[in-house]
């Protein structure tokens, strides 16, 4: 079973809640969900083990959430989840105009961002990806390389962590569930946590929360070590999903 499978079985048998949520509309806040905590992820790494970043960090935190995409979930997984967090991006690219002074690039320009790193990861079986999600054939010319030098650049953090000592360091989970959506997100982040327990062993704790904040968004706050995945953000991409 691939990890996805076995994080979405894991939720389904739960007692829950979470079978509210039509399958595909929780296979695609699911999807999103994951691609989002793994951004913050790259935000927490880059505090918790004094990474440099070139350029603007928000870049290197998507870049290392299609990295993982791609390494932790089997092929048929790992399209579908590329599929559901492009369509994340190109829906708020049709609802919210570009903020060009803001630290996160255009929407629109994410979504080719992905599309072409999880392109070039396997080129040879993701033309059909990159067709259907209209990467221009320009830009596809670079996307082998430029997934290179992403997995290069992160792989070599990634590969710290795998080795780091065996007594692994425990992620911490606080929810404030509200209703079943929010029951939902946390069994997804409680299973993605475990997930990662099992692989990596962080340089300090990394809590993650999930509360309300007023907006439908996820957070990294390095004061506290903390990812905030906000109750807001899965009754947005539950209702962007159809």
């Amino acid at each position: 079973m691939t990890r996805f499978a076995a994080i979405f079985a894991m939720i389904l048998a739960l007692a829950s809640p979470a079978r509210a949520l039509d399958d595909d509309v929780a296979g695609y806040v699911e999807s999103n969900l994951l691609a989002i905590f793994y951004h913050e992820l790259g935000h927490a790494l880059i505090d918790l083990m004094g990474l440099p970043v070139f350029g603007q960090e928000e870049d290197a935190a998507d870049v290392l959430s299609v990295v993982l995409i791609d390494a932790f979930f089997e092929e048929e997984a790992a399209v579908q989840i590329a599929y559901d967090t492009a369509f994340g991006f190109y829906d708020d690219a049709q609802q919210y105009e570009p903020i060009f002074w803001g630290v996160h690039g255009p929407d629109l320009q994410r979504y080719y961002t992905l599309v072409c790193l999880f392109y070039g990861a396997n080129p040879d079986e993701r033309a059909d990806v990159a067709d259907e999600l209209g990467l221009p054939g320009e830009r596809a010319e670079t996307c082998e390389e430029e997934f290179d030098l992403a997995a290069d650049s992160w792989g070599s953090v990634l590969d710290e962590l795998a080795a780091g000592p065996a007594q692994r360091t425990d992620l911490v989970l606080e929810i404030d569930t509200r209703n079943e959506l929010d029951v939902f997100t946390a069994e997804v982040m409680q299973a993605e946590m475990d997930a990662l327990a099992e692989d990596f062993a962080l340089p300090g704790d990394l809590l993650v929360a999930i509360a309300p904040c007023g907006e439908a968004n996820a957070f990294y706050d390095p004061s506290e070590a903390l990812i905030l995945m906000c109750t807001e953000l899965t009754e947005y991409l539950a209702n962007a999903a159809p």
